[in-house]
């Protein structure tokens, strides 16, 4: 029976970090990060105005966080509002078709998320349509097919185009520069891609520094210090209850052992 209570008191505790994580107040990142998922879903329903609603109040909430955090630097605030004015324009301008609206709010979100701060950013999401999209651009330069090319490359442009803010965010700014000009190259000298080898061989090479941005995040992320915490004592709890369930079995045993007359 006692064995029964240890038991139930051990998987209480091992419960018990997830219920104090679930029960902490929602922080200012976390409301902010809210408010730009709940745009982007408005606008994915075509309730513009809606959305134009919750993108004026991220404005004054991240307003006053800036002000009493001071917790941004000058280029997250520049890149935040370039984002979320945008984002604004998307839900305001009646010319502007669904796919283009849902991209800036897009990109407005992925921007919030980066800011935040999250070990899995949502932008590293986008790796498999952005890698296949440069993978087709890749194989229409080599096998010569023009349109094709074209078509691809303007695709993987518009994917780039939305999570740039957010890789500026989370990639250094060096890696980043480098991965812009590249880009930027292939774009506006597309006819020399298609037609010279070693034009071409820009493709390679933005291929390989496209996957280390991907792959960067994936390398660098770190178990969260207080998880190293719940694990320690946890295994801690399983170790100390165990031994203890052993003891008291072991002792019981011995009893048994010298008082036949108890079994």
């Amino acid at each position: 029976m006692k064995s029964k209570i240890w038991i139930v008191f051990l998987l209480f505790l091992l419960l018990l970090p997830n219920l104090v994580f679930a029960n902490e107040e929602t922080t200012p990142i976390d409301q902010l990060n809210d408010l730009s998922d709940e745009a982007l879903q408005l606008t994915k329903s075509h309730r513009y105005e809606d959305a134009k609603l919750i993108l004026e109040a991220f404005s004054k909430k991240f307003s006053s966080v800036t002000v009493k955090e001071q917790s941004f630097s000058m280029d997250e605030l520049r890149i935040v509002t370039i984002a979320h004015n945008e984002a604004v324009e998307a839900t305001t301008n009646a010319t502007m078709n669904q796919d283009e609206r849902i991209n800036r709010l897009t990109k407005f979100r992925l921007v919030i998320d980066a800011i935040s701060g999250s070990k899995e950013p949502l932008w590293t999401r986008m790796e498999e349509p952005v890698m296949a999209a440069y993978d087709e651009v890749k194989k229409a330069a080599i096998n010569g097919e023009k349109e094709k090319f074209h078509q691809s490359l303007n695709t993987f442009m518009v994917l780039y185009d939305i999570i740039q803010p957010s890789l500026k965010l989370d990639v250094s700014s060096e890696k980043i520069q480098q991965l812009d000009t590249r880009i930027a190259f292939i774009d506006r000298y597309r006819m020399d891609i298609l037609n010279k080898d070693q034009a071409r061989q820009e493709l390679f090479e933005i291929e390989t520094e496209l996957t280390s941005v991907f792959n960067q995040i994936t390398t660098e992320d770190e178990m969260d210090p207080s998880l190293w915490w719940v694990i320690i004592s946890t295994g801690s709890i399983i170790i100390v209850t165990l031994s203890y369930v052993g003891w008291r079995k072991y002792k019981g045993e011995k009893e048994k052992g010298k008082n036949p007359s108890r079994q």
